[in-house]
């Protein structure tokens, strides 16, 4: 077969080549950045360990598990639950399935009503029941009134649903299409959220790894069609990349990263704003969940702002002051380490985006495309889109 030339090196393309490989196709894997991943990195900052933007892969993740070694990763794992931050005070929500003490506690929180918490195990019990291809054939609507016309109350939607859907979402409108949802909460019920003791780009370096030696040509810019040689190209390219890939809408974050001496609250667990004030949607002490992600001595924190919820002014300055009344004065010792700014962190998928869940990887023959906007905006969703149009490629060339 004649070689494949895939313009990308992000999850997607990544698993797109090593698909072809597998099959005995040579490949080229053009990037045009300094590294694999796509919007999938790490950063190295005075021994800290930055993600490009708050990360983590759900180990349930079918695709994930077929094309990633998790031991290999050393992945670091989150408490299974949530503090929230409501009317002053911390409230903790946990998975009465693998903490059953903390589930019973948590009953009594104020962040929805016991009722709230039933319907909870209800939905766990429904999603748990399908299919991942089923809940991909159930009507779309949006989540908000999906949550509605499961009848949570508002408290439960505003203060726990919104700032945790909403941070994996990117939007606190919760617009995001109910098929999205529910396959989300499949996968947390479960599996774990974790991330790799070597920041998240060990995802793509793995798979990267996988490959023949000069597969991967980074620095390499490839601006039109015209530049690439007549043949097979598979474009594995962001929105209002080159080729067939379109220029679609996505959703943007900002995530600001701190250095302290002490962590503020020393545990694993995801942080939210349940009150709904302020820039700060999700906080995460980095280091609590993977000791490697600091230095001997030093603590690594990360703030996330959903782009509606960007301050026009100083963003530093407005988030420390809403961390300053979350956890005190300590604040005032932390060190800004730095702030991504990420406009596209995934594409848009309010319905009817998933209707089909999965659109079409083959453009005409010898053409193809792959990415999350083809499929759903997760880790797993690239990797599936990137096998498909190895698939495709497979097909059409008999």
């Amino acid at each position: 077969m004649e070689p494949v030339t895939i313009v990308g090196a992000g999850l997607a393309g990544l698993c797109c080549a090593r698909e072809l490989v597998k099959h005995g196709v040579p490949v080229t894997v053009l990037e045009k950045s300094d590294g694999v991943g796509g919007r999938v990195r790490t950063d190295r900052v005075n021994g800290f360990l930055l993600d490009r933007g708050f990360q983590v892969l759900l180990t349930a993740y079918a695709e994930c598990r077929r094309n990633l070694d998790y031991d290999a990763l050393d992945l670091q794992c989150f408490y299974p639950g949530a503090m929230v931050r409501f009317d002053g005070k911390w409230h903790r929500i946990s998975d009465p399935w693998r903490h059953p003490l903390d589930g019973v506690k948590s009953l009594a929180t104020p962040i929805g009503s016991v009722v709230d918490k039933l319907r909870v195990g209800s939905l766990r019990s429904e999603v748990g029941a399908a299919t991942v291809e089923q809940l991909f054939e159930h009507p779309e609507i949006s989540t908000l009134d999906y949550l509605h016309r499961r009848n949570f109350s508002a408290a439960m939607i505003d203060r726990f649903f919104r700032p945790f859907f909403g941070g994996i979402f990117l939007e606190k409108e919760l617009r995001t299409s109910s098929r999205m949802f529910e396959f989300l909460f499949k996968m947390f019920s479960e599996g774990d959220t974790a991330i790799p003791a070597g920041g998240i780009d060990a995802i793509p370096q793995q798979l990267a790894a996988g490959l023949p030696e000069g597969t991967i040509r980074l620095n390499s810019l490839v601006e039109s069609m015209d530049e690439l040689k007549a043949g097979t190209v598979v474009f594995a390219t962001e929105s209002g990349g080159i080729g067939p890939v379109p220029v679609t809408s996505g959703r943007g974050v900002r995530c600001v990263y701190f250095a302290a001496d002490k962590a503020p609250l020393g545990e694993p667990v995801l942080v939210l704003n349940g009150d709904g004030r302020g820039p700060v949607n999700n906080f995460c002490e980095e280091s609590s969940i993977a000791g490697s992600y600091a230095p001997a001595g030093a603590v690594l924190l990360s703030a996330s702002v959903l782009a509606g919820d960007t301050p026009t002014l100083n963003l530093e300055a407005a988030v420390t002051a809403q961390l300053r009344v979350w956890f005190g004065p300590q604040v005032n010792r932390w060190q800004h380490l730095r702030t991504y700014t990420i406009p596209y962190a995934q594409p848009e998928q309010a319905p009817p985006a998933l209707s089909p869940a999965q659109r079409s990887v083959r453009v005409r023959k010898g053409v193809y495309a792959c990415g999350d906007w083809l499929d759903n905006a997760s880790l797993n969703g690239a990797m599936v889109s990137g096998r498909r149009a190895a698939e495709a490629v497979l097909e059409d060339a008999g």
